[in-house]
């Protein structure tokens, strides 16, 4: 069956992101009730006048993002997977959209460190009540959506589910960011410390732009084709000349997709074999789905 298989994996570039994955659904119902909250949030925020209101909503809405991306990802790398014209199959696509996203929440996280600092000079009224109902109302559906991505039920899937394990951790920060608009709100109402509220809208802002950052520098890697990690390369290289008489002479690895790597390997060989005799020495577990290996004569 093994050899069969790998003569099938060499024509196709989809590399199993054909199937459909247990996360999907759940991710989707997450993303729909994240997204209406984060509508809400951010509307009572404007209108109750409470900076911590909006920056839970903002913070919900770069997660809503992020999850949108994933749950994009997974359908468009499932449709487009043995589409010949990704020539290394579609694990970019879900990077492009991570950067644009990305972009647009660094500016909201601009404005809104902006008009915090502006509240911390100039007060505006808010509505503690409506305001802090609104928190409360967020705090719940965070808590909602933890249980629906039912981390602990599926424990199994989550070694290879990346984008379900992402969407737990973004719900996790939600309902952290919700307690402390909750406590900003309380603390500025009870103890008339007004400047508490602005004070989360400048934690919020920063919460969103480290996110947004991450992910550049994370998206942005895959985009351009950045060499892999230090690790898997020396491995690859060591494993070659493990066999007397090779070198490495040139090797090149880049991601193509998370935690899907291409290699380019070229070998100077006293004794050269061909090219296949190289490939089986590198471990199949290294997420190396694609190698193109070259082999010359020492002179």
């Amino acid at each position: 069956m093994n050899s069969d298989g790998a003569h099938h994996r060499e024509h196709s570039h989809a590399f199993g992101q054909d199937l459909k994955r247990p996360g999907e659904a759940r991710t989707l119902i997450v993303i729909v009730i994240t997204a209406t909250m984060m509508v809400v949030e951010i509307v009572a925020g404007i209108v109750y006048g409470s900076m911590a209101l909006l920056a839970d909503g903002l913070h919900m809405a770069s997660h809503a993002a992020a999850l949108s991306i994933n749950a994009f990802a997974y359908v468009y790398a499932r449709r487009h997977a043995h589409d010949q014209r990704f020539s290394f199959g579609t694990g970019k696509v879900n990077s492009l959209g991570g950067y644009t996203g990305a972009v647009l929440l660094a500016g909201f996280a601009l404005a809104m460190a902006v008009e915090s600092v502006d509240r911390f000079i100039r007060p505006v009224e808010i509505e503690f009540n409506q305001a802090i109902f609104v928190a409360v109302l967020g705090l719940i559906v965070n808590g909602a959506s933890v249980l629906i991505l039912g981390y602990h039920h599926h424990g199994h899937h989550h070694h290879h589910d990346h984008n379900l394990i992402s969407a737990y951790l973004h719900v996790l920060a939600d309902a952290l960011t919700s307690v402390l608009a909750i406590l900003a709100l309380l603390v500025a109402k009870y103890f008339g410390f007004v400047w508490a509220d602005p004070l989360m809208g400048i934690v919020g802002a920063l919460l969103v732009a480290r996110w947004s950052f991450g992910l550049l520098r994370s998206t942005g890697v895959v985009l351009l084709d950045q060499q892999g990690p230090d690790d898997l390369r020396e491995t690859i290289r060591r494993r070659i000349e493990s066999q007397n008489g090779n070198r490495v002479v040139d090797l090149h690895l880049w991601a193509i997709g998370p935690k899907l790597y291409s290699a380019t390997v070229t070998i100077v060989a006293d004794d050269p074999k061909p090219p296949d005799d190289y490939r089986n020495l590198i471990p199949d577990d290294l997420g190396i789905v694609h190698t193109v290996i070259e082999v010359h004569a020492a002179d």
